[in-house]
C-alpha cells in the first residue's frame, strides 16, 4: 500500500474513485485539464493541483507531462500518438528520479498505462477506461485486489445500490428507524436478487426486471413503489395459484421464486425521481459478472450507517481467506483427490466425503468463507466428476453444509444470497446454464444462516453432532425467524471444520455487553479473563464444540491472543479441553481495501482435539514469501515446541544483570521541569550541579527530548530548602502525597525525593517500556553516571556493556514481541516477563568480550550521527547503513553462540528460545539458583 501525507489527498474509497473516474470519461476530453481532473478523481486536494499547475512541483521532462512525486506520471498526446507517450514516460529520467509508480499516456481516443513497480500494463479506448479503475486504486493508496482489478462490476454495483439506499431512507425516514430497518434491507436483498436474475435467464427476457420498472412506472417515480409491489408479489406466488392471485400481466410474467425472499409483506417504500434514475442504472450493469464473495463483503456496508464511509472497503482477498481455509482441509482434500488419480473408486470416496463436510463460520458477515469455501470445493467436485466422465452430474455439496452466526441480521441476508448465486455460478460453469435453470427455482426453502449473537447460541444446535439432526420444518428462508437454530441435518459420519473472521476488540474497546459476554464463558474458568481480546470468545467456544464433535477450527485473531499476558490466561483452558494447535500462520498484515488502514496485525490458528501430524507452521520471510516449517508440535506462542506458558520470574533465569522499573516520582510534577523551567529556577552552576539531574523515560530516551528532575541528596536538604523556588516545589510535593493514598502518604515525609531513587554509580543501560513495533531492533542505550530514569523505562545499573548487546539483538525483539505483547501496535517490554525469562546458553568471558565489542561498535555507529535521535536513526527506511551493519554484526556473534550459525528467520529463532526456556525451567529450583549479576555496592539509594 502506498503511503501519502494526509495533506495531500482526502481519502476516498473505491466506489467514490470509480463513480470520479466513470464521470471524467463521459466528460468532453479536455487536453489540458485531463492530468488534474485525473488526479483529482483519486483524492488529491485543490492546493496540490494549483502547485502542480503552477508547475512548482511539477518536474516532468516530457511534452504535455505532469510529474507527481512518488505517484504517476501523465502524458497528453498528440492523437495516434499514445504509445509514443508511454514509451517517452517510460525512458524519462524525470519519471525515475520523480520515483513515480505509474505512467499514463493518452490521446483522448485510446489510453495506455503501466504500473512499473507490478510491470502490469493496460491498453483501452478512452471511454472504456473506468473499466481499468482498479489498476489505479493504489494512487489513492489503496492496496488491490486481482478480482476488482480485472472486473470491476462489484465496486460498481455497491456504488450504485449505496445510492439508492440513502436516497431512499431520505424518502422515508420511518424506514430508517430500528422497528423498520429490517424491512428496509431485505427489500435490497430483493434487488440484488431481481438483477442478478434477469441477467442470468433466471428470468425470461433481456433485462426483465430493469425495462418492466422502466416502461410500468412514471417519470416521476409516483407509482415506482407499487410497481415493484405486485413484482415482488408476483415471485411469491406458485404458477398453479396465478389465476386467483389478480396479477397484472406484466408481473405475471416473473417466475415463482419461494425460498421465503418474496413472502411476507411486499411493501416497497417511496421513490423519488432519483431514486427511480439510481434503481435503473444499477440495471444496466451486467449484475452476471458478480463475484459474491467481493459483493457480498461490500454490499454490507451500504446497511451500516457506520460503515458506510468505509463502503467496499472491508472485502478480504481469497489468498488470506485461503490460509484459513487450505490448511483447514482444502489441502487435504486436494492431496486425495492426486491420491485417488484416476480410480473411479476412490474419486467416489472422496466425492461422497465431501458431500458430508460442513463448513461453520460463527461470525460469518457477508458470507465470504463460506462462499469462498464453497467455491473450492465445488472446484475440486468437478474434477472429480471430469474424471469419472459424469460431468453433467447434479452436485452433491448442499448449500445447508454451510453453517453461519451472524450478529446482524442485514449480513446475514447478504450471506444467504451470496452463497445462492455462488451455487447458480458454479452451476453455470460446471454443468452448463441449462441444467444449471432448470434447478435454480424454486429456491430451497431452508434457513442456515443464523441471526444472533455466536457467543450466546449453543452451536450444537446450529451445527449438531454427526447424526443428531434435528427434523424442523420452515416455511421459507429469508422470513423464518432469525434466531431458528434447529435446522434439519443428515449427516452420518462427516466432518465439521469451523472457521472465520470473529471481531476483534481489545479488553479496553469492549462495551458492557461484550464485556457480558466474555463473563458468561470464562468468569467461572478461568482469572484475569477480563484482559482478553473479544475474539477469544470464539476460540473457548470452538474449543468446547470441539470436545462433543468430529471438528477443526481455524480463526483469524489478533496476534495478541498468542503473545503477551493473554496467552496464560486463554490457551491453558485450550487445552484443558483436549484441544492442541494444529497449524498455524504467524503474524501477518490482513490488508483490505481501506486506503487508510494498512491492515491490522493478526495470526492464524487452526486447532483440534484430534490434530494430524506433521503440524504445519507458516511464516513470512524477508523477501514476503510464505514459508511452511512442519513439526511435532506448535505451542501456544505459535513456535515449534512442546505446550509452554511463559511465567514471570523475580530474577533472571539465566545469568544476566538484574533490569529494574525506572523512578517513581509521585510528584505531581513538582519534581520534573523543561529546560527553560531549570533556567528559570535561577541556581547557579554549582546548584545545578548538585540539585539537577537529567532524567530519561522511554519519549525523552527515544525522541531526543530533554527533561530535569530535582535530585537532592539527604545530606545537601537543607541547603536546597535555603533556595526558595527549591522550597516551593518540594512543599507542593509534601502537599500532593500527604492527600493521596497510602503509597503516597508513606513517603511524604522525603517529599525531596523520588520514591524510589536509584542511579549507577558509573553508567545504566535504559531500555524503554514501550516502544514501536516498526523498529527492527528494540531501542536501548548507554547512559553516563548520574542519569536518572523514570519509571516508564527499565534500568540496569552499572550493569556489563554486553547486557546491551543481548537487549539490541533480533533474538531479544522476537522474544519481547512474542511473550510480552504489545500496548496496540507497540512493543511492551517487561522485566519480569520478558528480561527475566530470556533464555541465554552459558556464556564464556570470551563471548562476553565478543558481545561487548559489539555493544560498543552499535554505540560507535550512533555516536558518527550525532545529534540525531533513536527515533531518527531506527527508522526502518533510513536507518544509517553503518548502524545496520553493526546490529548485523551484533545477531551474527549472538547466534553463533546459540546455534553456530546464523538462524534463518524469526520461526526458527522462537523455536530455539523455547527449547531452552523449557529446558532452563524444567530443571529443578532453576528460579532460585539462577544468579542475577548484580552490582550491589554500586548501585546507590539516596537515605530516607
Amino acid at each position: 500500500m502506498l503511503r501519502r501525507p494526509r495533506s495531500a489527498r482526502t481519502p476516498m474509497n473505491a466506489v467514490e474513485i470509480e463513480q470520479a473516474i466513470s464521470d471524467l470519461a463521459l466528460q468532453p476530453f479536455d487536453a489540458a485539464e485531463f492530468p488534474f481532473a485525473f488526479l483529482a478523481a483519486f483524492g488529491n486536494k485543490d492546493t496540490t493541483l494549483r502547485r502542480l499547475r503552477a508547475g512548482n512541483n511539477n518536474a516532468s521532462d516530457v511534452p504535455g507531462g505532469v510529474l507527481q512525486r512518488n505517484n504517476i506520471h501523465i502524458a497528453v498526446c498528440q492523437p495516434g500518438s499514445t504509445g509514443a507517450g508511454l514509451h517517452a514516460l517510460r525512458s524519462s529520467a524525470a519519471t525515475a528520479k520523480g520515483k513515480a509508480k505509474f505512467i499514463l499516456a493518452t490521446d483522448g481516443q485510446t489510453l495506455e498505462a503501466e504500473d512499473l513497480d507490478a510491470d502490469e500494463t493496460i491498453a483501452c479506448d478512452y471511454p472504456d477506461f473506468p473499466n481499468h479503475f482498479g489498476f489505479f486504486l493504489p494512487l489513492a493508496g489503496i492496496s488491490t485486489i486481482k478480482e476488482i482489478k480485472d472486473n470491476p462490476i462489484d465496486v460498481r454495483a455497491t456504488g450504485r445500490l449505496n445510492k439508492l439506499y440513502v436516497e431512499l431512507l431520505r424518502e422515508n425516514p420511518d424506514w430508517a428507524t430500528s422497528e423498520r430497518r429490517g424491512d428496509m434491507n431485505h427489500f435490497m436483498a430483493r434487488l440484488i436478487f431481481c438483477y442478478f436474475a434477469e441477467d442470468t435467464d433466471i428470468f425470461n427476457g433481456e433485462a426483465l426486471f430493469t425495462r418492466t420498472v422502466e416502461q410500468m412506472s412514471d417519470r416521476d417515480a409516483g407509482n415506482t413503489h407499487q410497481v415493484l409491489s405486485e413484482i415482488f408479489r408476483a415471485m411469491n406466488v406458485k404458477i398453479a395459484d396465478r389465476a386467483a392471485a389478480n396479477l397484472p400481466r406484466w408481473a405475471d410474467v416473473f417466475p415463482y421464486v419461494n425460498g421465503g425472499l418474496f413472502s411476507g409483506s411486499a411493501d416497497v417504500p417511496r421513490f423519488t425521481r432519483m431514486a427511480r434514475t439510481y434503481l435503473l442504472h444499477a440495471g444496466t450493469l451486467n449484475w452476471k459478472q458478480i463475484n459474491p464473495d467481493i459483493f457480498g463483503s461490500m454490499i454490507q456496508a451500504v446497511a451500516d450507517e457506520d460503515e458506510r464511509g468505509e463502503l467496499g472497503m472491508h472485502y478480504t482477498s481469497v489468498p488470506n481467506i485461503l490460509k484459513v481455509l487450505n490448511p483447514l482441509f482444502l489441502d487435504d482434500l486436494r492431496a486425495q483427490l492426486e491420491a485417488a488419480g484416476d480410480n473411479k473408486i476412490k474419486l467416489l470416496n472422496l466425492r461422497k466425503r465431501m458431500a458430508r463436510i460442513r463448513v461453520f463460520d460463527p461470525a460469518c458477515g457477508s458470507g465470504n468463507f463460506l462462499v469462498i469455501a464453497y467455491k473450492q470445493m465445488r472446484d475440486i467436485e468437478a474434477e472429480i466428476n471430469r474424471r469419472r466422465g459424469e460431468t453433467h452430474l447434479r452436485s452433491e455439496i448442499p448449500l445447508t453444509n454451510f453453517r453461519g452466526i451472524e450478529l446482524r441480521d442485514f449480513p446475514a441476508e447478504i450471506a444467504r444470497l451470496a452463497l445462492i448465486i455462488a451455487e447458480f455460478q458454479c452451476d453455470v460453469l460446471y454443468r452448463g446454464q441449462k441444467d444449471a435453470l432448470a434447478e435454480f427455482l424454486p429456491l430451497s426453502a431452508e434457513n442456515w444462516i443464523v441471526c444472533g449473537n455466536a457467543l450466546r447460541l449453543d452451536w450444537l444446535s446450529v451445527c449438531p453432532p454427526t447424526g443428531t439432526g434435528v427434523k424442523v420444518t420452515a416455511d421459507d428462508l429469508f422470513e423464518t425467524p432469525l434466531d431458528q437454530t434447529e435446522i434439519d441435518f443428515e449427516n452420518e459420519g462427516g466432518e465439521t471444520y469451523i472457521c472465520g473472521n470473529p471481531p476483534y476488540l481489545g479488553s479496553r474497546d469492549q462495551q458492557d455487553e461484550q464485556k457480558s459476554d466474555l463473563q458468561l464463558l470464562f468468569d467461572k474458568r478461568v482469572q484475569n479473563w477480563k484482559s482478553l481480546d473479544y475474539v477469544a470468545g470464539w476460540f473457548i467456544k470452538a474449543a468446547d464444540y470441539t470436545t462433543k464433535t468430529q471438528s477443526t477450527a481455524a480463526f483469524v485473531s489478533t496476534n495478541s491472543v498468542c503473545q503477551g499476558l493473554q496467552v496464560p490466561i486463554l490457551w491453558p483452558e485450550v487445552f484443558r479441553l483436549g484441544c492442541q494447535i494444529e497449524f498455524a500462520h504467524t503474524s501477518f498484515r490482513w490488508a483490505n481495501l481501506a486506503s487508510h488502514n494498512a491492515g491490522v496485525t493478526v495470526a492464524v490458528v487452526g486447532f483440534t482435539a484430534r490434530p494430524r501430524n506433521p503440524r504445519r507452521l507458516f511464516s513470512v520471510d524477508y523477501a514476503g514469501n510464505t514459508v511452511e516449517r512442519q513439526c511435532t508440535h506448535i505451542n501456544a506462542y505459535l513456535a515449534a515446541g512442546e505446550s509452554v506458558i511463559v511465567d514471570k520470574a523475580s530474577q533472571p533465569l539465566s545469568a544476566l544483570s538484574e533490569m529494574t522499573f525506572g523512578n517513581t516520582p509521585i510528584d505531581g510534577g513538582h519534581l520534573l521541569f523543561s529546560r527553560d523551567e531549570r533556567d528559570a529556577l535561577g541556581l547557579t552552576s554549582a546548584q545545578q550541579l548538585r540539585f539537577v539531574r537529567r532524567i530519561l523515560g522511554s519519549a525523552e530516551f527515544i525522541r531526543g527530548l530533554q527533561r530535569y528532575c530535582l535530585w537532592i541528596e539527604d545530606q545537601h536538604l537543607s541547603e536546597a530548602l535555603d533556595i526558595d523556588a527549591v522550597a516551593r516545589r518540594v512543599r507542593d510535593v509534601r502537599a500532593l502525597r500527604l492527600n493521596g493514598g497510602k503509597t503516597a502518604r508513606d513517603i511524604a515525609e522525603r517529599s525531596h525525593q523520588f520514591q524510589r531513587t536509584y542511579v549507577g554509580r558509573y553508567s545504566t543501560i535504559v531500555v524503554p517500556r514501550v516502544s514501536s513495533e516498526s523498529r527492527e531492533y528494540l531501542p536501548c542505550g548507554y547512559e553516563p553516571a548520574g542519569t536518572v530514569v523514570a519509571d516508564a523505562a527499565f534500568a540496569l545499573y552499572d550493569a556489563p556493556l554486553w547486557n546491551m548487546a543481548l537487549i539490541a539483538s533480533r533474538l531479544h525483539l522476537v522474544w519481547i514481541a512474542t511473550v510480552c505483547g504489545k500496548m496496540k501496535t507497540d512493543f511492551r517490554y517487561s522485566n519480569t516477563l520478558g528480561w527475566n525469562t530470556f533464555p541465554v546458553p552459558l556464556l564464556t568471558e570470551q563471548n562476553k568480550a565478543d558481545l561487548t565489542h559489539c555493544a560498543e561498535d552499535v554505540l560507535l555507529a550512533r555516536e558518527a550521527h550525532f545529534p540525531a535521535t533513536i527515533a531518527d536513526l531506527y527508522d526502518p527506511d533510513t536507518m544509517p547503513e553503518n548502524l545496520r551493519q553493526a546490529h548485523e554484526h551484533n545477531d551474527e556473534v549472538l547466534e553463533r553462540i546459540y546455534i553456530g550459525r546464523r538462524f534463518k528467520n524469526d520461526t526458527e529463532r522462537l523455536e530455539k528460545l523455547f527449547d531452552l526456556y523449557t529446558k532452563m525451567v524444567a530443571k529443578p529450583g532453576t528460579a532460585k539458583r539462577a544468579k542475577a549479576v548484580r552490582a550491589k555496592k554500586s548501585v546507590k539509594r539516596a537515605a530516607a
